[in-house]
C-alpha cells in the first residue's frame, strides 16, 4: 500500500521502552496490535458494561464487542486515507481497556473512593495496563508497545498539555509514565489515533440507538424528531413501506454510520489540504485537529448524544444498574482498602507494609480489573453472610 506522507510508518517508529528485535513476518504497529488482542484485558472486556450489564441480555454490546466495531470503522477510514491501518486499529482495540466494571457508574464510584489517593482515570489506567500491570513477558512488564500506539491510547482526544490546561488535570498515572518516557502530552496525536477517538463516537452513538431500541429505552417516534436520524430512518421507511423494525433499525443504523463516516473523510480532507500536511509531526503541531467532522455533522452529532444521556443513560432501568453498580464498587473498596489481605496476592506481598496510598492503588487496579460478573460475585463471597449449601 502506498502510504500518504503525513501516515506513521512503522520502520521510522520512534520505538519501545525497552529495545527489542523486530518481527520477519510483522511491522511493530502489527505487533502491537496482536500483544493488545491476546492480553487479560483486552479478554476481561467481553463482561465489562458498555450501557446495558451482560445478564441484561446476550445481544447487548459490552466493552469487548463495543472495541471491535470501533476498530473495523477505524480501520477503514484508514484505509481510505491512506494512513497506518494497523496502527489504527491497535489503537481503537485499546482504547476501552482501562474502563471499570459497570461502565462509566463504576469509574465514578472508583473515581470518587480514590479521590484522596490520586484519583482514578481510566485512560491513566488503561497506560498503567500496557506498561506495567499485564505481566506476560519475560523481560519487562507490560506490553511493550510503541511510543506512537501509547501516544495514540493516552492522547487520543488530544492534547494534554498546553493552551490553558493545567498540568494538575493530567491524571496521575499518565504524569508519572511521561517522566520516564516522553509522550508529548503537549501536541495532537497521530492521523491514525485521531481517527480511532472519532470512529469511537461514531461506533457507540449509532449502536446505542440498535441497543435502546432494543431494551425498549427509546423509541422509533423520539428518533423521527432528531435531525439527521429522523431523515434517514425515514428515508429507509418510505423506500420500504411495511418494513420489519428490525430490519429497518439495522437498515437506518448502517447508512447512518455511513453519513458520518462520509462526513469525516470529506472535512479531513479539507483540513489536510488547508493546513499543508506533508508529515506525521505536521499532524502532532498542527494548530487543530485534523481529523473531524464538518459543523453541521457535529451539531447532529451532539443533537443526538443529548437525547441518547437524556432518554438512554438516565432510563430508570440503565440508573437502577448504575446505583447498584456504585454500591458494589464502593463497598468492595472500602473493605479491601481496611483488609488488604483479603485481596489474592502473590509470595512475598504485604500490602500491610505499603504506604495508605500504594495500598488503595492496589485496590483500586484489582477492582478496575473485575468484569461486572466478578465484581457481583466478589461482593457476594465478601458480604454474603449465609453459608452456601
Amino acid at each position: 500500500m502506498n502510504y500518504a506522507p503525513f501516515a506513521c510508518f512503522s520502520e521510522r517508529s520512534r520505538g519501545r521502552l525497552f529495545d527489542e528485535p523486530g518481527a520477519v513476518t510483522r511491522t511493530g504497529f502489527q505487533r502491537d496490535r496482536d500483544r493488545i488482542i491476546h492480553s487479560v484485558a483486552f479478554r476481561r472486556l467481553q463482561y465489562k458494561t458498555q450501557v446495558f450489564v451482560y445478564h441484561e441480555g446476550d445481544h447487548y454490546r459490552t466493552r469487548l464487542t463495543h472495541s471491535l466495531e470501533v476498530a473495523q470503522i477505524a480501520r477503514s477510514i484508514a484505509r481510505v486515507l491512506q494512513v497506518d491501518e494497523d496502527l489504527t486499529e491497535a489503537v481503537a482495540l485499546a482504547h476501552d481497556l482501562g474502563h471499570t466494571p459497570f461502565g462509566h457508574a463504576g469509574e465514578d464510584a472508583l473515581a470518587a473512593c480514590m479521590a484522596e489517593y490520586g484519583g482514578f482515570d481510566h485512560n491513566g489506567h488503561a497506560l498503567r495496563l500496557v506498561t506495567s500491570l499485564e505481566k506476560r513477558y519475560a523481560e519487562f512488564d507490560g506490553l511493550n508497545l510503541t511510543w506512537e500506539c501509547l501516544e495514540g491510547l493516552v492522547k487520543h482526544n488530544g492534547p494534554l498539555m498546553g493552551a490553558g490546561r493545567p498540568a494538575a488535570d493530567i491524571p496521575e498515572a499518565i504524569s508519572q509514565y511521561n517522566r520516564r518516557h516522553d509522550l508529548a502530552l503537549d501536541t495532537y496525536p497521530s492521523v491514525e489515533a485521531q481517527i480511532a477517538a472519532l470512529s469511537d463516537d461514531i461506533a457507540y452513538n449509532n449502536h446505542d440507538i440498535d441497543d435502546g431500541l432494543r431494551a425498549g429505552a427509546i423509541s422509533l417516534d423520539q428518533l423521527l424528531a432528531l435531525p439527521l436520524v429522523g431523515d434517514i430512518f425515514r428515508s429507509v421507511m418510505d423506500a420500504y413501506p411495511g418494513i420489519e423494525d428490525r430490519r429497518l433499525i439495522h437498515e437506518a443504523v448502517r447508512r447512518l454510520i455511513a453519513a458520518m463516516v462520509n462526513d469525516l473523510l470529506a472535512e479531513t480532507r479539507k483540513r489536510l489540504d488547508r493546513l499543508d500536511v506533508q508529515h506525521a509531526d505536521d499532524v502532532r503541531h498542527a494548530s487543530q485537529p485534523v481529523v473531524a467532522f464538518s459543523d453541521e455533522m457535529i451539531e447532529n452529532n451532539q443533537a443526538l448524544k443529548t437525547f441518547l444521556f437524556d432518554n438512554l443513560y438516565r432510563h430508570y432501568k440503565v440508573n437502577r444498574m448504575m446505583a447498584k453498580a456504585k454500591r458494589v464498587v464502593r463497598d468492595l473498596f472500602d473493605l479491601l482498602l481496611e483488609t488488604p489481605s483479603l485481596m489474592p496476592h502473590g509470595p512475598g506481598e504485604r500490602f500491610g507494609e505499603q504506604p495508605p496510598a500504594e495500598i488503595a492503588r492496589s485496590v483500586s487496579d484489582y477492582i478496575a480489573g473485575m468484569t461486572d460478573r466478578f465484581a457481583y460475585h466478589e461482593h457476594r463471597r465478601l458480604f454474603e453472610l449465609t453459608p452456601p449449601n
